[in-house]
């Protein structure tokens, strides 16, 4: 049996490996699987990744392009979600900020430099026409960070996935002022460097089990029924959720990587674009 490492955000993206994690299919292949939640997102996964601490990641395109760019010795495996991510853009629920425009010049608690919250932060700023020198931030680690950080007011807006923050609004913590889709495919399947040159053959089995997996996964009997009890989510939310996600069993085009990579460098967030073949496997 060989121990496989692999890394990924606690949302309802990630549940068709849970599926095949726990249904044995990585098993019955010979490989243990070990999953591995982090809550602080890309930013702490691409260090992770850096440092070897796993094998494998679902992590977000943006991100992980910029970290590739900057030495991190990891390929681009495929694309694993096809689809935007929604950015929900959220303040505290007693915030006196009613609209988008509020936000401008204030503070964005983000979960870590280079991190999917920073970097779309860029993106929103661009959108509404606004001076990215301006932005300012403060780290705050992970959700519950974000929580404290707007209601002590050290952060004024937070952006995270639209559908795992909206407990948070049902409940009265967060306000929702918009949201911000990504403008790419969302999530990237990726392995350091050294994983992938030792391991062809057992990436092969991983890439044919959860491709057929997610192939399949929409079809899946009350499937919006189980996210919404696993991910402690509203019913008709998750089935918005499943209505605007597509999952991907092919490599990321190089056209959209191309578009991330200049879209990051537009917004001085990478310092130079680098060859196709240096991000992709």
């Amino acid at each position: 049996m060989k121990t496989v490492k692999i890394i990924g955000v606690p949302e309802h993206f990630n549940l068709p490996w849970h599926l095949a994690i726990e249904e044995g299919a990585f098993k019955e292949r010979g490989i243990n699987l070990e999953w591995t939640e982090v809550p602080e997102g890309t930013g702490r996964m691409s260090e992770m990744l850096k440092n070897e601490d796993t094998d494998l990641a679902i992590i977000l395109t943006e991100g992980i392009v910029k970290s590739i760019t900057e030495g991190n010795e990891v390929k681009i495996i495929q694309e694993y979600i096809a689809s935007p991510l929604l950015w929900g853009i959220h303040v505290d629920a007693n915030s006196s900020y009613s609209a988008l425009n509020d936000l401008k010049d204030t503070t964005a608690a983000i979960s870590r430099y280079g991190s999917g919250s920073h970097l779309m932060s860029y993106v929103q700023a661009t959108n509404m026409g606004w001076d990215t020198d301006n932005l300012k931030f403060n780290l705050i680690n992970n959700l519950d960070g974000a929580v404290e950080g707007l209601s002590s007011g050290t952060a004024d807006y937070f952006m995270w996935e639209r559908f795992t923050t909206k407990p948070l609004v049902d409940s009265g913590v967060f306000k929702h002022l918009g949201n911000c889709p990504t403008p790419w495919p969302c999530f990237v399947l990726v392995g350091t460097n050294s994983f992938l040159k030792e391991n062809e053959g057992l990436l092969k089995h991983i890439l044919e089990i959860i491709n057929m997996y997610t192939v399949e996964f929409k079809q899946i009997p009350r499937i919006d029924s189980t996210l919404a009890n696993r991910y402690h989510q509203k019913l008709e939310d998750i089935q918005e959720w499943l209505q605007i996600t597509e999952w991907s069993q092919k490599q990321l085009p190089e056209s959209t990587l191309i578009k991330v990579q200049n879209t990051l460098k537009e917004l001085n967030l990478i310092d130079k674009i680098i060859p196709v073949s240096e991000i992709l496997k």
